[in-house]
């Protein structure tokens, strides 16, 4: 079975039904929101106020040992993957994440959902397909 990891972002109202979807189809999928039925991390739990940190604040925010628990806790995740599904939209840690799964040698999919406008990013040519429903997903994932 393979494993796959979906990079997105909290306020995409597609991830939760592609993880569900995936899942479905009998992929172990790993829910960055939930992992293992825990709750996932989120920086309003270092400090409320986190969306008006300084560089400096952010940078000394990386090292707290709740910030390394959920950094080491998705990286594990990423390398036990196979397969990254880049769930848009998205935004930095995203892509990421994304970028790091290919050039560790895995597949890396943008999933585009139809009704999504998106303005078009030459670099996605490096990923291994832009797939618009979860059939497209499993084609490109099934390409040797």
């Amino acid at each position: 079975m393979k494993k796959i990891y979906v990079a997105s972002s909290w306020r995409n109202e597609y991830q939760q039904t592609l993880v569900k979807d995936l899942r479905q189809l009998g992929f172990d999928v790993y829910d960055f929101k939930n992992p293992g039925g825990e709750a996932g991390f989120k920086w309003s739990n270092l400090d409320a106020d986190w969306q008006n940190w300084t560089t400096e604040e952010y940078r000394n925010a990386l090292k707290h040992d709740y910030a390394k628990f959920g950094f080491n806790r998705d990286f594990n995740a990423m390398k036990e993957a196979d397969v990254c599904v880049l769930c848009i939209p998205c935004g930095r840690s995203a892509h990421l994440e994304a970028g790091w799964m290919k050039g560790a040698g895995k597949k890396a999919i943008a999933f585009i959902p139809q009704a999504e406008k998106i303005e078009p990013e030459l670099m996605y040519g490096l990923l291994d397909g832009i797939a618009v429903n979860v059939q497209e997903i499993l084609d490109i994932i099934q390409e040797s």
